[in-house]
């Protein structure tokens, strides 16, 4: 028996020296991933857990990622410095919650009067997207990858009706990224606020409005129990999230792992934007049967005009104090432009055409 024993090991030993090398690639990755949601976050918090899931079953268990939430790490909007630092090896966030550190992470996000989701994506993987977004990322020591898109994002709860620009000056309202800038220029004082206080904050009356995301996950922390006023999109048409990786974390997995890890990704993000339509269309049922009280509107013609307006002034500002600002703002809007032509002779198309049937 030991005979053999040893015999076999000598066979073992002859074979392994002459094995390619990705066949002894064998070592067990195990990384850390911080993420802005709660746990058990839905649509979000799903997003990181099929990609977690998918990695270790593509990888045969060789890549295992364990997700903390904001309550284990206690740090809603402190991703990008966590994983920037090394004290997680990736993160599951939205790039414009760091504007302040880096703004010109604000673009992979969504902008304003910008790009839908399939335009978005398509910009990411077929345009300049990924190419400008690690031009940004990688002098910061990260990788970053879309993780997952909400769709058109609707405009905010508020309790009273806006009827004017005037409506708007001193309102105190929760709003993230250039929208809050936009925002900021026709007279609201934005502000930004982690997920999990946002109902709070409506309720004491510490902001007058709040924008979130859309039905699904507004139903779900109760902003249609406060606010009756529930304004469309402009300002979020394809929200974005992100994944971050830690650049040396990246370097040290196999090749065969970082591809793993890129599909799961890319995966886990596109399976977000279906899941987000699905889950959105069932809640905003559940709206309008349960709560009566909420009515749908459009911001008037006259805050639109006055947004859009500021809008580009503010990217004519960033475009001209930035040369990669101005360079990832003109990519987009020439993409825009291409883009937004083929989509009015489609979708738009089908759509108008579908609102004439009876």
């Amino acid at each position: 028996m030991m005979i053999r024993s040893i015999f076999s090991a000598a066979i073992l030993a002859v074979a392994t020296t002459f094995a390619p090398t990705h066949a002894l690639a064998q070592d067990t990755f195990t990384l850390k991933l911080a993420e802005t949601w709660g746990p058990n976050f839905p649509i979000f918090g799903d997003a990181t857990k099929n990609m977690a899931a998918m990695a270790e079953k593509m990888s045969n268990g060789r890549l295992q990622i364990r997700i903390d939430s904001s309550n284990k790490h206690k740090a809603p909007l402190g991703v990008f410095d966590m994983v920037r630092a090394g004290q997680y090896d990736m993160g599951h966030s939205a790039s414009y919650y760091w504007k302040g550190k880096v703004p010109n992470t604000l673009f992979f996000t969504s902008m304003p009067f910008g790009m839908t989701a399939l335009e978005q994506y398509a910009w990411f993987y077929y345009g300049d997207g990924m190419d400008l977004m690690q031009e940004v990322y990688e002098p910061l020591g990260l990788k970053s990858f879309p993780g997952g898109n909400t769709g058109v994002q609707m405009g905010g709860w508020f309790r009273k009706e806006i009827k004017s620009v005037e409506d708007l000056q001193g309102l105190k309202m929760r709003i993230p990224g250039f929208a809050g800038e936009v925002f900021a220029e026709v007279g609201v004082n934005p502000t930004n606020i982690a997920p999990g206080e946002l109902y709070t904050a409506l309720e004491r009356n510490t902001i007058d409005a709040v924008e979130w995301v859309g039905p699904a996950l507004d139903l779900r922390l109760g902003f249609q129990q406060i606010a009756d006023y529930y304004y469309t999109g402009w300002h979020e048409p394809a929200t974005e999230l992100q994944f971050l990786v830690n650049q040396k974390v990246w370097e040290e997995l196999p090749a065969d792992l970082q591809e793993i890890l890129r599909i799961s990704m890319r995966t886990a993000a596109y399976d977000m934007l279906i899941q987000s339509q699905h889950e959105n269309a069932k809640a905003w049922a559940n709206i309008k049967s349960e709560y009566p009280n909420v009515q749908i509107k459009n911001f008037p013609d006259d805050v639109f005009q006055a947004m859009y307006k500021a809008n580009n002034k503010l990217l004519a500002e960033a475009a001209a104090g930035d040369e990669l600002a101005a360079k990832i703002i003109k990519s987009q809007e020439d993409y825009l432009k291409d883009s937004r032509a083929y989509t009015d002779i489609s979708e738009r198309a089908y759509l108008n055409t579908m609102g004439t049937v009876e």
